[in-house]
């Protein structure tokens, strides 16, 4: 790795270690139960926390979105921290040591996805394109929010709350988007690791009184390796030669081949393996290393399930706390950023209460705290929700009987025909069937074992309740929206996501608090034996997955490329390379530029998406998606077509004028668009500001 890759990559670390210190104080206090005090979720609170009060005063137009304003910013919430300062030097002397082994593995897994992806560094294809274009877009803005750079004049309509914080860590860090992008996905990676060990960790040092630190060590790097590394079952068809028709066959119907493993296994069947679903997990999420939101939110939902853990592990409530505060942002910042996570964390923090209440005979009383931590929610996201319309048109049932189809909708209940897809028990359980294992041992190691259940027995059991719920509930119904041949994809996609971090905590667990009853009883029956004999293979294929994914995706990590996720331009399109560049260094604002109009997935609106400059109409799908209907988008396609195709100047004008467009790009994508262009016009409508080859940026007169 080269010198100067390293630097940029001490001084983004450098800074999140200077946010993370600016909120050891609140931290600690709220984490005083956990083994590491939470020291890593101070990183996370502080840029949570940062980010939402510089989109709030960027939202009401008290302070831009400047570096000085950050800075400032992060100043006052250091000196708000030094309220809580008492104590804090105490905390870190006597847990100085799994302080500085916890940002070891930080900055070591930082540091090790970082040089993965400058293997394949590129910020392009999947839907890189859109989360750039996102934080271009945030970076061009002085105040929120942010316009919509595929569809001017619009502001973005989607949960960009998590590329707003990418664009904060960007601005802060003074280094380049095409590079923090990259450097980003390493991060969130570092935070999954090293925010699920701290969680596996507390869970197991809360197992029973005098527990060796150690062991809880070594029980929370497990949990970091399943929730952030783990793949499901489907690698076993890397034992069987490769099927070829588009629906999944079981693998007993296949030939099995060992001699030729991996039988060249294509790691995304994992992910695609039901017809015409979505069920990914973070390790695959890393690999591909789209910034969407499900990837963003993931530091957010390891920080509410280790805000909910304390709570628990406490076993005591206040209606007025500042603990519930905390949750209640953090919530927050879940629906700013993916939100769909709110509902289901939400349910969690519902399961929690009414336990906690349950347990000291007061359950109705769980009603006031949850209204509490609801409204709370609610406050926060407000000036978020006031510029941001849901693009969901209902919830539809799987499956429906003949007569709701006759009634057609009820509220927000859809009864479609022909909508009965669901899934296969077999494929559910190559999907999940690891979980499925474990939680059965669990279940049965409960029932036999002669040992009282804890607090952290519980709270696993809480989060597999979740976990199959959402699991179930995906064949039942489906939150609809524009895709109806996949009308089930994003609904099984969001919610097994979640499913898949849950089980993985508890898997990792339920490992653990059996090994450690077995190894204080000192008997291993035959059963037991079988158990860990077919849990470990079951741990083999789950744990194999990143091996086929990285090597493939990353070429086996034979070249590294640098950090700049900018660097295919150069080679595929270098005037486009040298106009994205004069863009970003010569245009400030959010002023309109004219481009070819493409289709989701293409190389088309990379003029927009690489400098965040809004155009008329980028990716077309995408924004019928987000608007919810069709006609928004659509007479925009004529529009840049007869833009650029037309010879006469009026229309021209008028086009130009409707959509305030200050500067027209020509380059080699808008001639394969559009044979018919007619480039002329433009010279006598303004002139040309920027040349490379064949390729012109004009900058039109205004009108």
């Amino acid at each position: 790795m080269p010198i100067n890759d390293i630097l940029l990559i001490l001084q983004w670390w450098f800074m999140l270690l200077l946010i993370g210190f600016s909120f050891l104080p609140l931290t600690f206090k709220i984490f005083s139960n956990f083994i590491d005090h939470g020291y890593i979720f101070s990183k996370i609170l502080g840029i949570g926390v940062l980010s939402y009060c510089v989109f709030i005063l960027g939202t009401f137009h008290i302070l831009p979105f400047t570096r000085p304003s950050i800075i400032l910013l992060l100043i006052f919430i250091l000196a708000i921290n030094m309220i809580f300062i008492k104590g804090v030097r105490k905390i870190l002397r006597r847990n100085f040591r799994i302080i500085i082994f916890e940002e070891f593995i930080f900055i070591s897994a930082l540091l090790i996805w970082t040089f993965i992806r400058g293997t394949n560094p590129d910020v392009r294809g999947l839907e890189k394109f859109m989360d750039f274009g996102f934080i271009n877009s945030i970076l061009r803005s002085e105040f929120f929010p942010p316009k919509d750079m595929w569809l001017t004049p619009f502001s973005i309509n989607y949960y960009y709350f998590g590329h707003l914080m990418i664009a904060l860590l960007s601005r802060l860090s003074d280094i380049k988007s095409a590079v923090t992008f990259n450097l980003s996905v390493a991060t969130i990676f570092a935070f999954t690791f090293t925010c699920s060990f701290s969680i596996g960790a507390s869970l197991f040092y809360h197992l029973k009184d005098k527990v060796k630190k150690p062991q809880a060590i070594i029980a929370g790097l497990l949990t970091a390796i399943f929730v952030t590394l783990a793949g499901n079952l489907q690698t076993i068809y890397a034992f069987f030669l490769p099927y070829s028709s588009e629906n999944s066959i079981p693998f007993w119907q296949l030939i099995f081949s060992p001699n030729s493993f991996p039988n060249s296994y294509w790691y995304p069947n994992a992910t695609r393996f039901i017809h015409n679903t979505i069920h990914e997990f973070p390790i695959y999420s890393f690999v591909v290393s789209d910034l969407h939101a499900h990837v963003l939110s993931i530091p957010f939902v390891l920080l509410t399930i280790a805000l909910l853990l304390s709570i628990f592990l406490k076993q005591k409530l206040k209606v007025i706390s500042f603990k519930l505060l905390v949750l209640s942002l953090s919530l927050a910042i879940l629906y700013m950023t993916n939100t769909w996570d709110t509902v289901t964390y939400f349910l969690l923090t519902a399961l929690v209460i009414f336990y906690i209440q349950w347990k000291r005979n007061s359950i109705f009383s769980a009603f006031s705290y949850l209204l509490v931590i609801a409204v709370a929610t609610f406050i926060f996201i407000l000036p978020f929700s006031i510029n941001f319309k849901p693009f969901t048109q209902g919830i539809g049932i799987i499956c429906p009987p003949q007569f709701l189809i006759n009634l057609g909708n009820i509220g927000p209940f859809i009864f479609e025909a022909d909508h009965c897809g669901r899934s296969p028990i077999w494929q559910l359980l190559i999907l999940y069937g690891f979980f499925f294992f474990w939680i059965t041992a669990f279940i049965l190691f409960i029932k036999k074992a002669k040992t009282k259940t804890t607090d952290a027995d519980i709270f696993i059991l809480l989060l597999i309740i979740l976990s199959l719920a959402l699991i179930v509930l995906s064949e039942f119904i489906y939150i609809k929206d524009i895709y109806s041949g996949h009308y089930r994809a994003n609904t099984m996609f969001k919610f097994t996501y979640q499913a898949f971090i849950m089980l993985q905590i508890s898997s990792a667990y339920i490992i653990f608090r059996i090994f450690s009853k077995l190894k204080e009883t000192k008997i291993i029956h035959p059963q037991t034996l079988l158990i860990f004999v077919l849990g470990a293979f079951l741990s083999f294929l789950v744990l194999s997955y990143p091996v086929f994914a990285i090597n493939s995706y990353y070429n086996n990590l034979k070249n590294y490329f640098g950090l700049d996720g900018g660097r295919y331009l150069k080679t595929l399109y270098s005037d486009d390379y040298a106009a994205i560049n004069w863009i970003n260094k010569n245009i400030k604002g959010s002023l309109v530029i004219l481009e070819a109009q493409g289709d989701s997935y293409t190389d088309f609106a990379r003029i927009s998406a690489n400098t965040g400059l809004p155009t008329v109409l980028g990716w077309t799908v995408h924004e019928w998606l987000w608007r919810g209907n069709y006609s928004i988008p659509a007479p925009r396609i004529t529009d840049v077509k007869t833009l650029y195709e037309t010879a006469d100047i009026n229309t021209t004008r008028q086009l130009l004028k409707k959509y305030n467009i200050l500067y027209v790009y020509v380059g080699n994508m808008e001639r394969q668009k559009y044979p018919n262009l007619s480039e002329k016009k433009f010279s006598s409508l303004g002139k040309v500001a920027f040349t490379s080859g064949t390729t012109k940026i004009y900058k039109i007169n205004n009108f």
